[in-house]
């Protein structure tokens, strides 16, 4: 059998298929068809469009360096560890995924407000208020992205198996040998789109910023919680941001999104894409 006639797909999944890509374009165009094209580079090159985009930059990057440093060892455990109660643990851990985003926010306040017990120790000890500060912003968005890192890690983990690491440690190599020269080594393609998700979701993320944050120029408004402010008041503005965070969000998938190396076959495949 001919691999064109092997990889032919049936016809009944085109129909939903092409529903499903205008779903997400046709938005996408309506927005580019509504643009002001003449008055486009005036919008994004005004002070209020530019604080926003490198307060976006600056909050997304911080963040996702946060997901990192605390999601690995955090999807680790979760794959590789056995105790009791693990399944509820990752339950938790999964749950920024399905709560609504200002649910989170409104936690988070609950949590390091000068109400929230911890707050009000920071508040009393310190003398730190995170609330309504460009810190409150990255943690918000910590808070939404890092799951979307765990759940990369974890299932790649799980999916390649723990035989390696076992070889190893009968080999006399010690666990954090173990973690440095094995376990990382597998964790690197999911690594890569792990992070390319955490930083775009940090990048959109809204509900849980104007929450917990505020929507302060120059300090806690974001490029999305710019364009909410725009849309109130000047909806050419708002509708010029938006377009530009797409841009940005298109940019940040296509040109960081991994490529893995296919070690089998010798030949570089998608991780995915």
């Amino acid at each position: 059998m001919s691999d064109a006639r092997r990889s032919r797909l049936p016809w009944v999944l085109w129909v939903p298929a092409a529903l499903a890509l205008a779903l997400v374009v046709l938005p996408v165009l309506g927005l580019v068809l509504r643009t002001d094209l003449t008055g486009l580079p005036a919008l994004l090159t005004a002070p209020v469009a530019r604080n926003a985009l490198e307060l976006s930059l600056l909050t997304a990057t911080l963040s996702t360096l946060c997901c990192v440093l605390l999601g690995v060892p955090l999807a680790v455990v979760l794959a590789r560890a056995r105790f009791r109660g693990v399944r509820l643990v990752r339950s938790v851990v999964l749950l920024p995924l399905v709560l609504p985003p200002v649910v989170g926010g409104l936690a988070l306040l609950y949590l390091l407000g000068r109400n929230g017990f911890l707050g009000y120790l920071l508040d009393v000890v310190a003398g730190v208020r995170v609330p309504f500060t460009t810190a409150a912003v990255v943690v918000a968005q910590t808070f939404v992205a890092m799951p979307f890192l765990v759940v990369s890690l974890e299932g790649a983990l799980r999916g390649a198996g723990d035989r390696y690491e076992r070889v190893a440690a009968t080999l006399g190599a010690r666990p954090w040998t173990v973690f440095r020269r094995v376990t990382v080594p597998l964790l690197l393609p999911a690594l890569g789109s792990g992070t390319v998700l955490s930083f775009a979701r940090a990048l959109g993320e809204f509900g849980a910023t104007i929450t917990f944050a505020g929507s302060l120029e120059g300090v806690t408004r974001t490029l999305p919680l710019e364009v909410y402010a725009q849309a109130e008041s000047d909806v050419d503005s708002a509708v010029a941001l938006s377009l530009l965070l797409v841009v940005v969000a298109v940019l940040v998938v296509v040109v960081a999104r991994p490529r893995v190396l296919d070690g089998g076959r010798g030949r570089g495949e998608r991780a995915w894409g």
